[in-house]
């Protein structure tokens, strides 16, 4: 499994977007969300500027079968320009912005980070600590975290907890999947979290044209709260025989007018991010109702993870 996180300047009149890749192994699914919002940052000059804004940073060069950032980035590019969702033109300029590096010196002026790393805590923990110790005193640490407290990502800033130079300037930005297509962002603060830095990250996701919404810092947040108990319920009623996967996703289809049936969403989300928040709910809440499904659990085991593995509750 590959890491990644990116960060974006917003304040300077060059805006530079970085993306940190830690580890080996297939990215799809842990960097879906991060890939696609570097790509909508990379359409919008009103948050990027002028030049080259976007970089990419991995230092997973040594796996030859993973694709490359400016390969994947083209294959997005021009995916939405068959679609007629993006001229030619803009996809040329959006993809100018972007280059790629393999020096982390480069964090060293940022203005702000957004991590899209998996929802593994101590991976989170490590990474902010050193986000804390590379970044300048004035950057923001976003994380895209979809369900671990944010109060607690920000106590890995400080060995002292009186001292908020660090831990007031993070929160979290939680974008909706896909990137591209969704407009909503859930904002979260910590407890350390300060109103300077929850203002900028508010105008950093307007100028992005998203809809951001706050959200307390409580396990699963807003979205994650509501989602993954529909869609863990969903399992439930599969492992208990009450309908069948196609019955279950065509009942919430057709009959409140959702794209697609919790079962498919819980594909292409991955089952075990699902697995994860709800193992975030269960010991964060300590409500039964949020035990995860005995099936999601044996599906995870088996490696059985969704769209990006091939096999989830469909095939692909």
């Amino acid at each position: 499994m590959a890491y990644l996180f990116y960060y974006v300047h917003v304040l300077h009149t060059q805006w530079l977007i970085e993306w940190l890749s830690i580890g080996s192994g297939n990215c799809i699914g842990c960097c879906s969300r991060g890939r696609c919002s570097c790509q909508s940052l990379g359409q919008q000059p009103k948050v990027t500027g002028q030049g080259p804004g976007i970089c990419w940073y991995d230092l997973n060069r040594c796996d030859t079968t993973r694709p490359t950032p400016n390969t994947t980035t083209d294959k997005l590019l021009a995916k939405d320009v068959s679609k007629q969702k993006l001229s030619q033109s803009d996809a040329d300029e959006a993809r100018a912005r972007l280059t790629t590096t393999s020096n982390m010196d480069d964090f060293h002026d940022v203005d702000m980070v957004i991590e899209a790393v998996p929802e593994i805590l101590d991976l989170k923990l490590k990474i902010f600590a050193s986000l804390a110790q590379i970044c300048p005193s004035h950057a923001i640490l976003s994380t895209n975290t979809s369900s671990i407290s944010i109060t607690r990502i920000a106590a890995a800033t400080t060995n002292d907890p009186t001292d908020l130079s660090a831990s007031s300037r993070v929160i979290s930005t939680h974008f909706m999947n896909p990137v591209p297509v969704q407009k909503g962002v859930e904002v979260i603060t910590g407890l350390q979290t300060s109103p300077e830095t929850l203002a900028t990250a508010l105008e950093f996701c307007k100028r992005m044209g998203k809809i951001p919404s706050l959200s307390a810092d409580s396990p699963g947040f807003l979205a994650n709260r509501i989602l993954m108990p529909y869609i863990n319920e969903a399992i439930i009623a599969l492992e208990t025989g009450v309908g069948d996967k196609e019955s279950i996703d065509a009942i919430m289809k057709n009959g409140t007018g959702v794209p697609m049936g919790p079962l498919q969403l819980a594909d292409f989300i991955g089952l075990d991010t699902c697995l994860s928040i709800m193992e975030v709910l269960h010991s964060g809440l300590g409500d039964s109702k949020y035990r995860p499904a005995v099936r999601l659990r044996q599906m995870v085991d088996a490696g059985w993870l969704g769209k990006k593995t091939g096999k989830g509750f469909y095939e692909y």
